[in-house]
């Protein structure tokens, strides 16, 4: 009987390379894929400037692990299609003075997308990433995407945009452990990643300075204007809308001695006037926040208002409230508590216990 056909999406990493090695152990026939994604080349040599998911070394390291484990190993071009769907929303938000997260696009676009349909016509059933996060199936048919074994890193906030068609497809082989076994099991294989350390900025990032790519790739985004306080007050001056986030107190450029006397938070970024707004830490919180569109894992919305949990940023800590579905498909949440980093452009993330519920991009606090 044939073995069953799974494509890895290869980073180099010890996650990929774990999840890679089990699958072989398993008895599946495997594929490794490394993806060659698009990285900015301004401001230094062209050669060291690569994206950090992979570099020659990371690359190299990713072949290596392929010949241990005796599988077929490619690396595919995705420099164009990474940079149009991935790199030019993400400036594009932060031009429209919002704080994005590039992981989503990259996630629907590039892993679930792009290599999804790369692995689909080498015949594989499946494709497996390294991501802290696990499949479930349900008495009715329907997948669900659940929480990953380890709490601290778990990844399924930024897997929320997966529905049920990307979900058939998807193997996560490492959700089942926590880091620290997945690094045992790297080293019961042997496999040279084991110990490697983990990259915590953005990929295409090469100097790691957001402010300078965004410099370089939208000019226009580094416009001078006031600070406000929510007295409609000049107090200061910024460098530009994109260099600020929501809840940030240090980095202010405040200018009045009344304004220096207390600490103050951003509280809004007003593009419509280029004013970024400072207030108190008690001006700060917000009870609700709003997405424009909702995407619901099952794909269906609930029958109406919903009680549960939600994370509004990848490293939030979690917070309780209800949902409340829009007939046009967008989304209100309510907190039980106020919170204080409800920023637009990053993700409302809605949980049921373990399971995903669906999320969307917060468009307001109101």
């Amino acid at each position: 009987m044939a073995k069953t056909r799974v494509v890895v999406a290869m980073s180099g990493g010890v996650d990929s390379s774990v999840a890679a090695a089990l699958l072989v152990r398993q008895g599946y026939e495997v594929i490794g894929i490394m993806l060659r994604l698009w990285a900015d080349q301004a401001g230094a040599d062209a050669a060291t400037n690569v994206n950090r998911c992979c570099t020659p070394e990371a690359v190299a390291d990713a072949r290596a692990i392929a010949r241990l484990l005796d599988i077929p190993f490619y690396d595919i071009h995705a420099e164009g299609i990474f940079k149009q769907r991935v790199v030019d929303p993400w400036v594009a938000a932060y031009a429209e003075a919002t704080t994005p997260n590039p992981c989503f696009n990259c996630n629907r676009s590039i892993r679930f997308g792009f290599l999804l349909q790369k692995a689909l016509a080498l015949g594989a059933e499946y494709l497996a990433t390294g991501h802290y996060a696990r499949v479930a199936r349900k008495a009715d048919g329907r997948f669900c995407l659940l929480r990953g074994k380890d709490e601290k890193k778990d990844q399924s906030y930024v897997l929320h945009v997966l529905g049920q068609r990307e979900l058939a497809h998807a193997m996560f082989p490492v959700g089942d452990y926590t880091k620290e076994e997945v690094r045992a099991i790297a080293r019961d294989f042997g496999l040279p990643t084991a110990e490697r350390a983990e990259s915590q900025d953005l990929c295409f990032l090469t100097q790691g300075d957001y402010r300078g790519f965004l410099v370089r790739h939208a000019p226009e985004v580094a416009r001078p204007g006031p600070i406000m306080n929510t007295r409609g007050e000049v107090i200061g001056q910024h460098e530009g809308l994109p260099f600020y986030t929501i809840g940030q107190r240090r980095g202010l450029r405040l200018t009045t001695r009344s304004a220096q006397a207390e600490p103050l938070y951003v509280i809004r970024l007003d593009r419509a006037n280029n004013a970024l707004i400072v207030g108190s830490a008690e001006e700060l919180g917000a009870r609700r926040a709003r997405v424009r569109a909702m995407h619901y894992v099952s794909g269906e919305p609930p029958a109406g208002p919903l009680r549960c949990s939600t994370k509004i940023r990848y490293k939030a800590r979690e917070a309780a409230g209800w949902l409340y579905p829009d007939p046009d498909g967008g989304a209100a949440f309510a907190f039980d508590e106020p919170q204080r980093d409800v920023t637009p452009g990053q993700g409302l993330v809605c949980y049921a216990g373990d399971e995903v519920i669906g999320g969307g991009i917060i468009v307001s606090d109101s």
